[in-house]
């Protein structure tokens, strides 16, 4: 029959696992580090799986595919759980699989102001969340709920000493380089700020040439989302002064 099923593109597929997580009903599964439809009649089409997916690996198609087999998944799935129940008992771990590197946190930090009187290298860290590169940050996580959002470039963070206590405070940090990845950044920023309530974006970038490419890519997102957000742009010189803010 023709219908309505997922297609994973291998080339996009960075073998994170979300998708094997948020698939309940066990239609995908990892084979040599990427992502594969394993059972068509497993997949009921709904595509659960499409938000998990930081690439955007994921996408709908229509095909001849076999049709969704309800009773085949509970049978799949009772046998996985009489098989987990009869195995020796392990230790408590997380549902996700794939690159550790890729796994979701999210960090609760204070809300109170730095002492003063801390010393530079006792600073602690203002990152709230964990991935934090553009490429592999999930779309619809949960951190981005009302969130501040912060796009810096990689070499901001080298360049000016205080960006923790003074720009990533608070917020939710994603930084990338378009010329290290070679990619447009502006698709996944749009889905970002058209599905979550950004309540603001604050863009980090150096004097650099190639730093404007993250910038447009931002701006492009903004102007997709079809949402006012109020937004600025922090510019720092390679020496680490503030040229514009």
């Amino acid at each position: 029959m023709i219908r309505k099923i997922i297609h994973i593109d291998e080339e996009k597929c960075n073998g994170c696992g979300a998708c094997v997580t948020a698939c309940h009903e066990g239609a995908i599964g990892l084979v040599n580090g990427k992502a594969k439809l394993l059972r068509d009649d497993y997949c009921d089409g709904f595509g659960d799986c499409l938000p998990g997916c930081p690439t955007g690996a994921i996408t709908f198609t229509e095909r001849e595919a076999a049709a969704y087999d309800e009773q085949a998944v509970l049978e799949n799935k009772q046998k996985k759980a009489a098989a987990a129940q009869a195995a020796p008992a392990q230790p408590a771990a997380s549902a996700f699989h794939g690159c550790p590197g890729s796994r979701m946190h999210q960090f609760h930090r204070e809300e109170a102001a730095a002492p003063a009187a801390a010393a530079p290298g006792n600073q602690p860290s203002q990152l709230a969340q964990w991935p934090c590169q553009i490429k592999l940050v999930p779309v619809n996580a949960p951190y981005f709920a009302g969130a501040k959002l912060l796009v810096a470039a990689d070499c901001t963070a080298y360049a000016y000493a205080n960006v923790h206590q003074e720009f990533m405070r608070g917020k939710v940090t994603l930084i990338g380089c378009p010329k290290l990845d070679d990619v447009d950044y502006s698709e996944k920023l749009t889905q970002i700020l058209r599905q979550n309530d950004i309540k603001s974006v604050t863009v980090l970038r150096m004097e650099v040439p190639c730093c404007g490419g993250l910038e447009r890519a931002v701006v492009t997102a903004l102007q997709n989302s079809g949402k006012m957000i109020p937004w600025q742009v922090v510019t720092f010189s390679v020496d680490g002064k503030i040229l514009d803010r």
